[in-house]
């Protein structure tokens, strides 16, 4: 078999009051994507504030280097949660399976509550980003049920690795 090929993720917790030490989220998802072989690019948390997040992805998004962008909470309908207003105006493409398929998952554990979950996946400039919910489950969910396979340069018969890949292209 092939080797997987690593990609570099950026991983942004959206959150008003999560701190390094309390951001379980945040650190669930640099878990996974190391233990899959991949590279931690960088990680922040930004307030839930729409311009605050739009320039922390537009950046990662106009850097070569950065391949994946994950970004976890501000999905849902309470507060000040605008994850999805700050990251649709940016994407080139939206990944209208990913929402889709991770409320399906999400549907297995938490049940209908799931409808609340605006998760978004896209790609912009060559990169690809996903936007979960804050919960560590979401997380668990998302990167489990989707990403890890996703990002996996070997998933067949498709998979996101590929498109961002500089020579790679898309098969499938």
């Amino acid at each position: 078999m092939e080797p997987m090929l690593p990609l570099n993720i950026a991983v942004l917790t959206v959150s008003d009051t999560r701190t390094e030490e309390t951001d379980r989220s945040g650190q669930a998802l640099v878990e996974r994507l190391t233990a899959a072989g991949h590279t931690l690019s960088e990680k922040r948390i930004v307030p839930d504030d729409v311009y605050l997040i739009r320039a922390v992805v537009a950046n990662w998004i106009a850097n070569a280097d950065v391949q994946v962008v994950i970004t976890t909470g501000g999905t849902g309908f309470t507060g000040r949660d605008s994850t999805p207003e700050a990251i649709s105006v940016l994407l080139d493409k939206r990944i209208e399976g990913f929402g889709e398929r991770f409320r399906q998952l999400s549907g297995e554990e938490i049940g209908s509550s799931t409808i609340q979950s605006r998760c978004l996946g896209g790609l912009a400039n060559a990169t690809v980003v996903f936007c979960l919910p804050g919960s560590t489950g979401a997380c668990r969910t998302g990167w489990d049920g989707i990403l890890a396979e996703q990002l996996d340069s070997r998933h067949k018969p498709c998979n996101f690795a590929n498109l961002v890949i500089p020579g790679r292209g898309q098969h499938g």
